[in-house]
């Protein structure tokens, strides 16, 4: 699914040197897949995979340069036709949610969410109506869903120009629908009702929530490990990406969670 984009990469960026590379392309996004899906560290990665050294420089050759979201757009297009829609979403539903950081996460760039007295860092995530990720941002938690939701349209009016409306819960304040309005997509609050007795799965904002638990199977992504919110939100891209390829292809990955496949 991948490999030929990832060699029509590669034909754009040959080696000043005329150096192909010890390493396929497709072993180097197996070794992000193993470590986005396992959380293992850096110098944890199995030998028969490639090193930290060639691993880490791709991942973030392509952090840098967007190749993963490329990627992940182009098969999110795909995953969209082949549910019959359109390549692009006219709807997106956002949310935020925050993360505990590690010891070793630079303070500068975390913080703490006062309502939900967490300390780290504050994922914001727009999907489409399958729950298909299309922007990710990724701040300190102190900063308000505000501030990440008018942040979250701008990348959705810069990548997905189609969008015209967008679903928020009762966090995302009058700013973002202003902003919303000012570039041309209708911001409407989904709020949760407490009439209803138990769980009951809000209507709009429930693909957002399911996107989220799918994305805490990397265990990657359960704890802020990155030292640059722009390595985690390249992780949270790979992440998607990686179930992108197991929906267009049928197979599946045993859960971490699942007891009865430990062995």
């Amino acid at each position: 699914m991948v490999g030929p984009f990832l060699q029509a990469w590669k034909h754009r960026h040959p080696s000043v040197s005329g150096h192909q590379g010890r390493y396929e392309l497709r072993e180097i996004v197996n070794a992000i897949f193993y470590q986005n899906r396992t959380g293992c560290q850096w110098a944890y990665l199995p030998h028969d995979l490639p090193p930290k050294s060639a691993t880490y420089y791709y991942f973030a050759l392509w952090r840098d340069d967007g190749t993963d979201q490329v990627i992940h757009d182009l098969l999110r297009c795909q995953a969209r036709e082949r549910a019959g829609r359109r390549e692009d979403p006219t709807a997106v539903v956002l949310d935020t949610q925050s993360i505990r950081a590690a010891n070793h996460v630079p303070a500068a760039t975390t913080g703490k969410d006062a309502a939900k007295k967490v300390p780290g860092r504050k994922r914001g995530l727009a999907v489409d109506a399958l729950g298909l990720i299309i922007a990710v941002v990724v701040t300190a938690a102190s900063v308000t869903d505000n501030a990440i939701g008018v942040r979250l349209l701008d990348n959705v009016v810069a990548h997905t120009p189609s969008v015209t409306k967008a679903w928020v819960d009762a966090g995302f304040k009058d700013d973002v629908q202003i902003h919303g309005a000012v570039n041309g997509i209708d911001v409407e609050q989904v709020k949760r009702t407490d009439t209803a007795a138990g769980f009951v799965p809000i209507a709009r904002r429930w693909v957002v929530e399911q996107t989220n638990g799918t994305l805490m199977l990397h265990r990657r992504l359960v704890r802020e490990y990155e030292s640059r919110p722009a390595s985690a939100v390249s992780r949270t891209w790979w992440a998607s990406t990686a179930n992108l390829v197991r929906r267009l292809t049928g197979t599946a990955t045993p859960s971490w969670r699942d007891p009865g496949r430990q062995r």
